[in-house]
C-alpha cells in the first residue's frame, strides 16, 4: 500500500518525509514527484511502509495535521490507471 501526501509544503523534503512518517514506523520508500522543467517539488509525495498497519496509523494521525505551514491531506494512493489518451496518470 502507498500513501498519498497532499498539499505539501513546496520546501518539504525526502528527509522531512521519512523523519515524519517514521515516528509510525518503517518508511520503505518516498517519492517526492518534482517538475520536470523546474525542478520544484510539485506540492505532493508517496510514502511505502513495511507494515499496512503501521501506514493505516499514519494516515489517521497525520490527515488533516498542519505541517510545515500546510494542512496536510492524507489518505491511501490510488492505483495507476491508464488515461484516454494512453499514457500513465501521476498517481500510484
Amino acid at each position: 500500500m502507498t500513501i498519498y501526501i497532499g498539499n505539501l509544503s513546496y520546501s518539504a523534503t525526502e528527509d522531512d518525509l521519512r523523519e515524519v512518517f517514521g515516528e509510525y514506523g518503517t518508511v520503505s520508500r518516498v517519492v517526492l514527484p518534482t517538475d520536470r522543467e523546474t525542478g520544484r517539488v510539485r506540492g505532493f509525495a508517496f510514502v511505502d511502509m513495511s507494515d499496512d498497519a503501521e501506514e493505516d496509523t499514519a494516515i489517521t494521525e497525520m490527515n488533516g495535521l498542519e505541517w510545515m505551514g500546510r494542512q496536510l491531506r492524507v489518505n491511501k494512493a490510488k492505483p495507476r490507471t491508464e488515461s484516454r489518451s494512453g499514457g500513465r496518470r501521476n498517481s500510484f
